[in-house]
């Protein structure tokens, strides 16, 4: 992925003869913010939780394998009716080593709302054993016909106030949409609601960028929202197949996403897709 001397000139203001040389450097130098410091991905174990409850250690150092450098968790706490529990029984900072010992760095994981509401210091000792800096709001609710615009509403309010003591604490929250906050309540787009509600200082966003496919495109979120998110999910998809593809394999535009991503204020990206798109998907971002 190369970035066009035009392009370079436009966003750098760089003499003719300097973009000539550096029309050459890939997207992740631009991305960096042309500090030349190479754009660092992870991965969400949500979708490989079965491998990687079989095998922790060996799961976390085959994902390092591809080159990743980063995992994002989910809470053993609150995920333990999907199979967590295992992990549950270590201590934060008993997992961090075996994160760190494989190469890692663990500075996200995706946490309940209802581990959220109910153990909130736990989790906040458990972010800080971990060396955690963002604690994650993976869902609100499930949306049915009965969900109003006014329950979206009284749960982002009710994050913000949590958002006030993670923050005292030193970690971000942050909000992990689905396709569903892209769905409308009277012809009103719960997005946009979402992110009136939520205080930008104490609540930033995690993005899908899986809801390319039904038509949103994360590079314009990020620009519309400067500086109002943190992290991001990498997904990609293949109109012809109907289907998620590995990244770059798909119709994202990702030199455009990984520029707007800097104006979104984006700090992380994590691969979040099915395990057979991983090898694909870190050859091509190892790469960018």
């Amino acid at each position: 992925m190369k970035t066009t001397r035009r392009k370079f000139i436009k966003n750098s203001g760089a003499a003719l003869a300097s973009a000539a040389l550096l029309s050459q450097l890939p997207v992740n130098i631009l991305a960096a913010g042309l500090s030349g410091d190479k754009l660092s991905f992870g991965f969400q174990v949500w979708t490989i939780r079965k491998k990687l409850i079989e095998d922790f250690p060996g799961t976390l150092q085959e994902m390092a394998a591809m080159g990743f450098s980063e995992v994002e968790m989910c809470s053993p706490l609150g995920y333990s009716f999907v199979g967590f529990k295992p992990l549950n029984e270590m201590s934060g900072t008993e997992m961090r080593k075996i994160v760190e010992d494989a190469g890692l760095k663990c500075t996200s994981s995706h946490f309940t709302i209802n581990e959220l509401r109910n153990s909130l210091d736990n989790r906040i000792e458990w972010a800080q054993e971990m060396g955690m800096k963002q604690m994650v709001c993976s869902m609100f609710m499930v949306p049915n016909e009965t969900t109003t615009m006014d329950d979206w509403k009284k749960a982002a309010l009710e994050l913000n106030v949590m958002a006030e003591k993670t923050q005292a604490a030193g970690i971000q929250m942050a909000y992990h949409n689905h396709h569903w906050e892209f769905q409308k309540i009277n012809d009103e787009l719960i997005y946009p609601v979402l992110m009136d509600e939520f205080d930008p200082e104490l609540v930033k966003m995690q993005f899908q960028v899986a809801v390319v496919s039904i038509g949103y495109q994360a590079a314009d979120y990020f620009r519309k929202y400067p500086g109002r998110f943190i992290s991001a999910h990498l997904a990609d998809w293949s109109n012809e197949k109907e289907s998620e593809a590995p990244v770059g394999q798909g119709i994202v535009d990702w030199e455009d996403l990984f520029e707007a991503a800097k104006t979104g204020g984006v700090q992380n990206f994590f691969v979040e897709m099915n395990l057979d798109t991983f090898e694909e998907s870190a050859k091509y971002l190892m790469e960018v």
